[in-house]
C-alpha cells in the first residue's frame, strides 16, 4: 500500500507540466496590446490575465521598456521613441489624450480657439494643444 502511494505521488509530480516562470503575464499583456486597435488601455483591460499586483508589475515593466507610457491613474498609452530625445512619447499626441478621456467617460469637444477659427471669427490658427471638456467638472475629479 505504501509503495503504491509513493508511485502515485512520484507519477503526479513527474507528469505535471512546469509553469513558465517570469514574464508570462507581461508577455500576455504585450500580445493583447499588439492586437488591440486603440492606443489607450485601462488597467482593468488586463484584469483577467492575472492578479491586480501581477498586472501592475507587468505594466510597470512595459513602461520601463518604453513600449507603454503612463498617462493617468490606471491609464496607459502605446508609446514610441521621441524624435528629439529618444524618450517614450504617446503615439498620436493629443489624440491619445482625447481617447484616454473618452475611455474614462469624459466628453471632449473643440476648444474656444478651434470654434472661433472654424466659424471665421478669428484668423489665428489654433495650436491644437487644448482640449475642451464638456459637462460639469470639479476640482476633485481625477483625470
Amino acid at each position: 500500500m505504501a509503495d503504491d502511494l509513493f508511485i502515485l505521488i512520484a507519477y503526479n509530480s513527474i507528469m505535471k507540466k512546469p509553469r513558465p516562470q517570469g514574464g508570462n503575464v507581461e508577455k500576455q499583456i504585450a500580445r493583447r496590446i499588439a492586437r488591440k486597435r486603440g492606443d489607450v488601455f485601462l488597467r482593468a483591460d488586463f484584469s483577467n490575465i492575472g492578479g491586480y499586483d501581477q498586472v501592475g508589475r507587468a505594466l510597470r515593466d512595459l513602461v520601463r521598456k518604453g513600449s507603454l507610457i503612463k498617462i493617468g491613474l490606471g491609464l496607459y498609452a502605446r508609446a514610441r521613441p521621441s524624435f528629439l530625445g529618444g524618450k517614450p512619447t504617446p503615439m498620436n499626441g493629443l489624440r491619445t489624450l482625447k481617447e484616454g478621456l473618452q475611455r474614462l467617460g469624459v466628453e471632449t469637444g473643440p476648444s474656444r480657439a478651434d470654434l472661433a477659427y472654424n466659424s471665421g471669427r478669428s484668423e489665428q490658427v489654433p495650436t491644437g494643444r487644448v482640449v475642451a471638456l464638456r459637462g460639469k467638472r470639479t476640482s476633485s475629479d481625477r483625470l
